[in-house]
């Protein structure tokens, strides 16, 4: 469905997009994810014809952007971060405007807005002016405008921006959906959004791809070692931290043992084995073996979120917000 070979967006002497590469099977929910600067606003507007790429080509529904942009065009269904409304219109009137403007025939666009407002929940406020409605179902408004010429693909730039708990739970329901027509790409600074609702994540930072997998396969080779919590009562038993974190450190194949405390009377510490070591056994053997009482063991895994401070490279204050890719605007 997407085939990106090789892109670079320049602006003078700034790099923007740098070489990178990735493909987007039909039907799939993709995240999109990377730092502030990180080029993912860049890299849409080239998947959108908005901008022409500097190197390299891309490929939309077997259309390249550059040879066949119409086209493209047709394919594409594009809900940016700040979605493209005329505040002076009536919800209904603007989509019936819109679905001219993208060629949808005369005969369609009747039963298409009510596609789209039904689908968008959109049908209590069709006569409202835009102007008078909150900035959540201004958001689906643009979502709305985004599924008129029915895509094969639709980009998603902060499709949850604005919405309350409910409405962002609905959008969420609505993209996956979608998903079963149309292939999406989802930007946004929200990454438990991301791991409820996208099969793949593309990763970039500073221009570059950074990753390209499954979540559950990043989770993976992000932790490469077996790694366990451990949670041991001390009730009746002459047990403390340090003596239960001493027991574990001396398994052959565990590489680190920490001790997070006590609490509420039990002992809780984190185990991670060697590459290629498996640890859970002997753990369980050595607790057993000295009559103490395991309360619970259970597998440590990544977050979304710590995968992708672990391939950008970014702190913890940092965040994925596609809110506006500073340097990226700056260099235009």
């Amino acid at each position: 469905m997407i085939d990106v070979q090789n892109l670079s967006k320049r602006y003078g002497g700034f790099t923007a997009v740098d070489n990178i590469s990735f493909h987007v099977e039909r039907g799939r929910i993709v995240g999109f994810l990377g730092p502030n600067g990180a080029g993912k606003t860049t890299t849409m507007r080239v998947l959108t014809c908005f901008l022409p790429p500097s190197r390299g080509s891309v490929s939309i529904a077997g259309h390249d952007v550059l040879e066949e942009p119409l086209a493209v065009k047709r394919a594409v269904g594009y809900l940016p971060e700040t979605p493209p409304l005329y505040t002076d219109m009536s919800v209904e009137g603007y989509l019936r405007f819109v679905s001219e403007i993208k060629g949808v025939p005369a005969r369609k666009v009747a039963g298409r807005v009510e596609y789209a407002l039904k689908r968008c929940a959109l049908l209590d406020v069709r006569g409202k002016l835009i102007a008078k409605l909150s900035k959540g179902y201004r958001q689906r408004v643009g979502l709305a405008q985004a599924l008129l010429h029915d895509p094969q693909l639709l980009i998603l730039d902060e499709p949850t921006s604005g919405l309350d708990p409910k409405q962002i739970l609905e959008t969420r329901d609505l993209i996956r959906e979608l998903s079963g027509d149309h292939t999406i790409i989802l930007s946004t600074h929200i990454l438990p959004e991301v791991e409820q609702v996208c099969q793949e994540v593309i990763i970039i930072n500073k221009g570059r791809l950074v990753a390209t997998d499954s979540v559950a396969n990043l989770r993976n080779r992000l932790q490469g070692a077996d790694a366990i919590a451990i949670e041991i009562f001390t009730e009746g038993a002459a047990i403390d931290p340090q003596s239960a974190e001493q027991l574990l450190a001396a398994i052959p194949g565990v590489a680190r043992v920490h001790s997070n405390g006590l609490r509420e009377g039990r002992i809780h510490l984190e185990l991670e084995a060697g590459p290629g070591r498996r640890i859970r056994s002997a753990a369980v053997n050595a607790i057993l073996s000295r009559g103490w009482q395991l309360y619970e063991m259970k597998s440590i895994t990544y977050s979304l979120e710590e995968v992708f401070l672990e391939v950008t490279g970014a702190s913890a204050e940092e965040s994925p917000s596609s809110a506006g890719d500073a340097a990226e605007e700056e260099a235009q």
